[in-house]
């Protein structure tokens, strides 16, 4: 399918399903390296000390994606155009100082960086005029 065919709406809102996933999948995979699981239960995890602040703070900052995709498919063009930017900013932020050295993490952490960059670069390119459909081509669908 080309780029084209699919509204700018569409393209944010899969964006964010796509960085959202490879988040979850970056901390299942750091759950299975030896230890950290247990250094998490115990409530200390790479010198992070887990508090019920920080899990509020952490889950902030993962809603943000999720509340993405339906933001940028229900906001007005030009507010949605300026929270995509905004929130790849912070997404990008959050998953780079949350940043761990394992190779699976640094892999799955520069694909959400692309990710986002993508969303901020659709974001910051989307025009007004794409919403306009002429009418012809409303007749013809």
């Amino acid at each position: 399918m080309h780029t084209e065919m699919v509204g700018t709406r569409a393209r944010l809102s899969a964006a964010w399903v796509f960085v959202m996933l490879n988040m979850v999948f970056a901390d299942i995979l750091s759950f299975m390296s030896p230890g950290v699981l247990q250094q998490a239960m115990a409530g200390n995890a790479d010198g992070i000390q887990i508090t019920a602040g920080f899990l509020l703070v952490a889950a902030v900052v993962a809603e943000v994606p999720i509340g993405m995709v339906l933001l940028s498919l229900l906001l007005p063009q030009r507010t949605a155009r300026w929270a995509n930017i905004v929130a790849a900013a912070v997404t990008v932020a959050y998953v780079l100082g949350m940043a761990s050295a394992t190779p699976h993490y640094v892999f799955i952490a520069a694909v959400e960086t692309l990710g986002c960059l993508a969303i901020a670069w659709w974001a910051w390119t989307w025009r007004p005029a794409e919403l306009r459909v002429p009418a012809a081509r409303l007749a013809a669908e």
